[in-house]
């Protein structure tokens, strides 16, 4: 299978936005509205992209341009440093891995980072910085987290665990049994039977953000959510694991519900540290490790977190990566919010993510 890549037209974004927000993007260095509109500089005589990275100029002295052809035609010549006339716009960037996530997704088995190139028509090299530059994550990893995501879907339907294996694109059971593990948190048979035959214990308690549930394998925490029904919340967990046998707790778990409680209540961290069951994709195992990086009394934009990972323009990808959080507290997703400050949503309710904020920043 190949990729024909057809040419994009510039998109007329730029006609859309008045001189004061073009200004804006320009300081910014605003990569997103590359394609969509250039700027001049009449003191150089040149035309570059908004995300160009030289000095930026004085505003008397810019004039903006819908595209390369009206900058030339003004009389300007193309930027040396950011190549307007050559370099790809982010939005054909975007376009270009878009075609190349089908691509991976349509292949029996997972392409090579070469023959993925290849049809994209850029070297290798190139291809690996503009699709994480786009995704946030690797080829290779887009492809695992695809495969896992056919994995999942196949052991729910009729199918065998050996046919699911294989219709995902693994071609060797052993390779898919070496990173089961990590991404399913159980073996492959207990999962299509909805995690029957792993224990998973739980307990509800009464908290200052309401009511608290904490469910727990033997790894560690898998869950801490918080409610108003104690019914909500247990009916939430039988339907994450349909087949697994729902215990109340041993001593052991019972200090973990403790510690879970005290972190909620103070921001104590235990001495040992809460141990976690942290079940995801890559790229969400790396957004919640960064979050848990973002120290007590301190909030980060999903801005941040996208540049702290690699991935500045990854930003709605870390935004879903924190609403699929099912750690709270412990992995502290409330302490994300907007870049202007401003609260966003939280999964369990923006009075609870002030109160955990407000809490925070007074001790």
């Amino acid at each position: 299978m190949t990729i024909q890549l057809k040419n994009i037209a510039e998109p007329d974004m730029g006609s859309r936005l008045n001189d004061t927000e073009k200004w804006h993007a320009v300081l910014g260095r605003d990569r997103t509205h590359d394609g969509s509109f250039y700027f001049s500089v009449a003191t150089t005589g040149v035309y570059c992209r908004p995300s160009c990275g030289a000095r930026p100029p004085r505003r008397e002295n810019v004039a903006f341009h819908n595209s390369c052809a009206d900058a030339e035609a003004a009389g300007f010549r193309p930027c040396k440093r950011c190549k307007p006339d050559a370099t790809a716009s982010w939005n054909e960037r975007s376009a270009m891995v878009a075609q190349a996530c089908r691509f991976i997704e349509a292949a029996e088995t997972p392409p090579t980072l070469a023959k993925i190139a290849a049809a994209s028509g850029l070297s290798p090299h190139h291809f690996h910085r503009v699709f994480k530059e786009v995704t946030g994550v690797t080829p290779k990893a887009y492809a695992t987290g695809h495969r896992t995501r056919a994995v999942r879907a196949g052991l729910k339907g009729a199918g065998t665990v050996t046919e699911a294996i294989y219709d995902a694109g693994y071609n060797a059971s052993s390779r898919f049994y070496e990173k089961a593990d990590s991404f399913l948190g159980m073996t492959p048979r207990a999962f299509k039977s909805g995690g029957a035959g792993q224990t998973i214990q739980h307990a509800i308690r009464t908290c200052s953000l309401g009511l608290m549930l904490v469910a727990a394998t033997e790894r560690g925490v898998c869950c801490l959510q918080f409610g108003d029904d104690e019914a909500a919340l247990k009916a939430a967990l039988v339907h994450e694991f349909p087949g697994a046998v729902l215990a109340s707790g041993d001593k052991l778990f019972e200090t973990w519900v403790d510690a879970a409680l005290a972190l909620v209540e103070s921001g104590t961290q235990p001495e040992d540290g809460l141990p976690l069951d942290i079940r995801g994709t890559a790229f969400q195992q790396k957004v919640w490790h960064a979050l848990q990086q973002i120290p007590a009394g301190t909030t980060a934009s999903y801005t941040d977190v996208a540049t702290q990972i690699g991935a500045p323009r990854a930003v709605r990808a870390v935004a879903q990566a924190c609403a699929s959080n099912r750690i709270a507290v412990a992995i502290p997703c409330h302490r994300v919010v907007r870049s202007d400050g401003s609260l966003s949503g939280y999964r369990w309710g923006v009075e609870r993510k002030k109160s955990l904020l407000d809490r925070e920043s007074a001790e």
